[in-house]
C-alpha cells in the first residue's frame, strides 16, 4: 500500500513537471507572423499626395504597425488609384529578420510615405484620377493568405472610390458587396484618413459605413476607419 501510495506520488510529480516543461516552452515559442499590406492611394482627391506634414503623419502612423511585428513578417507597399499597372509600379515587399528588423523595416517604409508630395511634385509617382480601391483589394486577395498567418491592410486613402464599381461622394453613393469573401479570416483592415478633405462629417460618416459594410461582407475580422489620429 506504502508502495502504491509513493508511486502515485511520484507520477503526480512527473505529470506537474511535464506540464511545466511544456508552459515553459510554449511562453518561449516565437510568436507566429504577420502579414502587412500596405496601400497608398495616388488619386488626385487624396490629400497623401500633396500635403507633406500629412504625409508624414501618415507614415509614423503606419511605422508603429511595423514595429511591433515578429520574425517572418511580411510587410508589403502598394500604390492605387487608376487600374494600371504601369502607373502602380511601386511595390516593395520585404521580410522582417535579424538582417531587416523592424525598426529599418519601419523607418524606410515612414519616409516613403512621408516623401510621397515630393515623389508626386517631381514625377516620380503619378497622381491619378480614378480611385480604384475596391479592385485593389481585389487584386491583393490572392496574394495574401490568412490561413497561413494574420492579416492586416492598411489603406492610406480618403475613401472616395470611383471606379466601374461604384462612386462614394460627399453625398452620397454605395459599394457593391463583395462577390465573394476573399479575406475570410484576415485580421483587420484599417483605412487611415477615410474623408480627409472633404470638410464634411457627414460624408465621413457615410463613408465608414459603407467601407465597414464592405469589409465585413468581404470577410475580415476586424474593420476600423479613422478620420484623425
Amino acid at each position: 500500500m506504502i508502495h502504491m501510495r509513493r508511486r502515485s506520488i511520484l507520477a503526480g510529480f512527473v505529470a506537474l513537471a511535464l506540464v511545466s516543461a511544456s508552459a515553459a516552452h510554449a511562453e518561449d515559442a516565437p510568436p507566429p507572423p504577420q502579414t502587412i499590406v500596405v496601400g497608398l492611394d495616388l488619386s488626385l482627391s487624396n490629400p497623401l499626395i500633396k500635403d507633406e506634414g500629412y504625409a508624414a503623419r501618415v507614415g509614423a502612423r503606419v511605422a508603429q504597425e511595423i514595429l511591433a511585428l515578429p520574425l517572418r513578417s511580411r510587410v508589403m507597399v502598394r500604390t492605387f488609384g487608376s487600374y494600371s499597372g504601369r502607373e502602380n509600379g511601386l511595390k516593395v515587399d520585404q521580410v522582417i529578420s535579424s538582417h531587416a528588423k523592424p525598426q529599418a523595416v519601419a523607418q524606410g517604409v515612414a519616409e516613403l510615405i512621408a516623401h510621397m508630395p515630393a515623389l508626386v511634385r517631381d514625377g516620380k509617382l503619378k497622381a491619378q484620377g480614378m480611385t480604384n480601391i475596391v479592385a485593389f483589394l481585389d487584386t491583393m486577395a490572392p496574394v495574401v493568405d490568412c490561413r497561413r498567418s494574420d492579416v492586416r491592410v492598411i489603406l492610406a486613402t480618403d475613401g472616395f472610390e470611383d471606379s466601374e464599381y461604384g462612386t462614394l461622394t460627399r453625398h452620397g453613393g454605395h459599394l457593391p458587396p463583395p462577390v465573394s469573401a476573399d479575406f475570410a479570416g484576415c485580421d483587420e483592415l484599417l483605412i487611415l484618413g477615410i474623408g480627409q478633405g472633404s470638410g464634411s462629417p457627414s460624408a465621413t460618416v457615410h463613408l465608414n459605413r459603407e467601407w465597414k459594410r464592405y469589409a465585413e461582407k468581404a470577410g475580415f475580422s476586424r474593420y476600423v476607419g479613422l478620420y484623425d489620429w
